[in-house]
């Protein structure tokens, strides 16, 4: 199936072209049709002599809807476009036409219709000087009559060439379906519609909308059920889950976790504009209000009244509605910009964008410093390369500097406070995951003991000696903490104690109560074995120590979440994740 949206001035037969094909009627509303004048979206469709279906999403000519008609073409990946032979070219076939540059429609097919009341060639001279400059250069033409049928079997031939030559759509990909209606039906319950352009829909399918879950119930496609859909379709879509009331045209259904909710986005605007503040965003078929600033020579930052899930790529336009003209064309460059709070931030991040035509990873990477792949995915650029830790990308530049900011704090610590934890240096460098701090630990740091510190310094020998000592004696009973005594026989007193707790060689839970680190683990290990809950005397039991040792370490447990208090005798270990 394809889907091919209308265009074009008013009363030039738009809606009656399409009856002519499909032998329905796209007026949906009885208003429209005792007006003589398409006022909302219609939809019909056809199947081809070729066997190719063909959908159709009629929009209204006049100016007073191009709300509606933007709605419409937005998703549509090509367009017929419709002028009367009797009028020729008119405003709204302008604005039209430029709502279809602004938003990246680059497919279609130009009709002239009513050719049995004036003679067609000059209308379709006019249509192919207005498309000359545009993406829409050298589309086919067709000259028709929807009232007497002349054409129409050469305009089905054009359609069918048109509908052979469009992209094929990504049917694997994640799902954004922009809304043009929602309706109840009874027994039934809510139900939208839209073009799918991308992916597919299957019932039982989870989706979001606006951060809510919701499932599909059941599918419709041309008026026929299914189980499944694929792009390119109309379809209509019964979702459980949400009330009619809490949907409407302008909001999307997405795969859940695969877009980013955009409020502040930067774009680049075609013309340029300096000194307009406000205007509408239309892109897809919803219509948000926006304050915007200006950055670069032709870039901008845009701040939506409401968040849409959008992607670097992503096309729409801006427009006046006061003055019910269209200000510019746009493409989205980042969905999720940094703040613009120094003086210069502004002048510099229009520089930042004036590098760049359309960003690819490296220069999503390049602006933020650190994303990860799912990120990246979702803002519509897939990563290149390899991680540096986990799923986490990092531009080169921001990467070194961070390993230098690093390596330039630990070297400058003094030798009995040998380094930093790991999850110290994740919080000195504002870093959102510790695997990061972790992968930046390269010669000449190195990591021992749960804290970095530079290769080579290690505990004094005296203080690494008696850390040696202590393990021995904790090797066979590892909960039977050494007494006061038997610490300072050991000389793990005073500054050598602190040397060592800091190095993560030996860890205290309580005074004079010192433990080798995975002390914890092997105590958690230990308790799984007894009946749940347990007392403080089963577990001092159990782990073969005294009380002196039993009781802190439980609150140690109790504080890092491996236990929890059932009353005030009893504890019970928590379950594993």
């Amino acid at each position: 199936m394809q889907v091919i949206a209308t265009a074009g001035h008013v009363d030039h037969g738009k809606s009656t072209l399409v009856r002519a094909l499909t032998g329905m009627e796209p007026d949906r509303w009885a208003e429209e049709r005792r007006r003589g004048m398409t006022i909302d979206l219609g939809f019909a469709w056809t199947t081809l002599e070729s066997g190719e279906r063909i959908a159709f999403v009629d929009v209204p000519g006049h100016e007073r809807f191009v709300t509606n008609m933007l709605a419409g073409v937005g998703p549509c990946p090509a367009v017929m476009i419709v002028v009367a032979a009797d009028q020729g070219w008119q405003a709204q076939s302008a604005e039209h036409l430029a709502a279809l540059e602004a938003v990246g429609v680059r497919h279609g097919l130009a009709v002239i219709t009513r050719a049995d009341l004036a003679d067609p060639e000059p209308a379709l001279r006019q249509v192919h000087g207005h498309l000359r400059e545009t993406g829409l250069a050298g589309i086919d033409s067709v000259v028709v009559s929807g009232r007497t049928r002349q054409g129409l079997d050469k305009l089905e031939a054009a359609l069918a060439r048109l509908a052979a030559a469009l992209p094929e759509p990504d049917t694997e990909d994640v799902v954004r379906l922009w809304l043009d209606r929602v309706f109840t039906i009874t027994g039934a319950g809510t139900v939208v519609t839209g073009t799918l352009t991308r992916g597919t829909l299957r019932v039982g399918d989870e989706l979001e909308t606006d951060g809510k879950r919701v499932r599909i119930r059941g599918l419709q496609t041309l008026g026929e059920k299914t189980e499944q859909v694929s792009a390119t379709a109309r379809v209509a879509v019964n979702l459980r889950g949400v009330e009619r009331d809490d949907l409407s045209r302008g909001m999307a259904l997405v795969t859940p976790g695969a877009w980013i909710p955009a409020q502040v986005i930067d774009v680049r605007l075609n013309p340029a504009m300096d000194h307009r503040r406000e205007a509408v965003l239309h892109l897809g078929s919803a219509a948000v209000p926006v304050r915007i600033r200006a950055l670069g020579s032709d870039t901008a930052r845009l701040v939506l009244s409401r968040p849409l899930p959008l992607r670097t790529g992503d096309r729409g336009l801006l427009r006046d509605p006061g003055r019910r003209e269209i200000v510019a064309g746009l493409r989205v460059l980042d969905v999720r910009p940094a703040a613009l709070r120094r003086r210069g931030a502004a002048a510099a991040r229009g520089a930042a964008l004036d590098d760049v035509t359309l960003p690819d990873s490296a220069a999503l990477l390049r602006w933020h410093g650190l994303l990860t792949g799912r990120e990246l995915r979702a803002m519509g650029c897939p990563p290149g390369g390899s991680p540096v830790a986990g799923d986490w990308y990092a531009d080169p530049g921001h990467w070194s500097s961070l390993t230098r900011r690093l390596a330039d704090h630990v070297s400058r610590r003094p030798a009995l406070d040998p380094g930093i934890t790991v999850d110290a240096a994740a919080q000195l460098l504002g870093l959102p995951d510790r695997r990061l701090a972790e992968a930046l630990v390269v010669p000449p740091l190195v990591v021992e003991g749960g804290r970095v510190l530079p290769a080579g310094r290690s505990l004094p020998p005296a203080i690494a000696k008696a850390v040696t000592e202590l393990a021995a004696h904790l090797a066979e009973r590892p909960f039977d903490a050494p007494t006061a005594e038997r610490l300072d026989e050991l000389g793990l007193t005073g500054k050598a104690l602190a040397a060592a707790l800091r190095s993560g060689a030996v860890m205290s839970i309580g005074k004079n109560v010192v433990l080798m680190p995975d002390a914890p683990d092997k105590a958690a290990d230990t308790l799984a074995g007894l009946p749940s809950p347990f007392t403080v005397s089963d577990a001092r039991v159990a782990l073969a120590t005294s009380r002196r040792v039993a009781l802190p370490l439980l609150e140690c447990l109790d504080v890092r979440g491996i236990t929890e208090r059932v009353d005030n005798d009893r504890r019970a270990l928590r379950p594993r994740r």
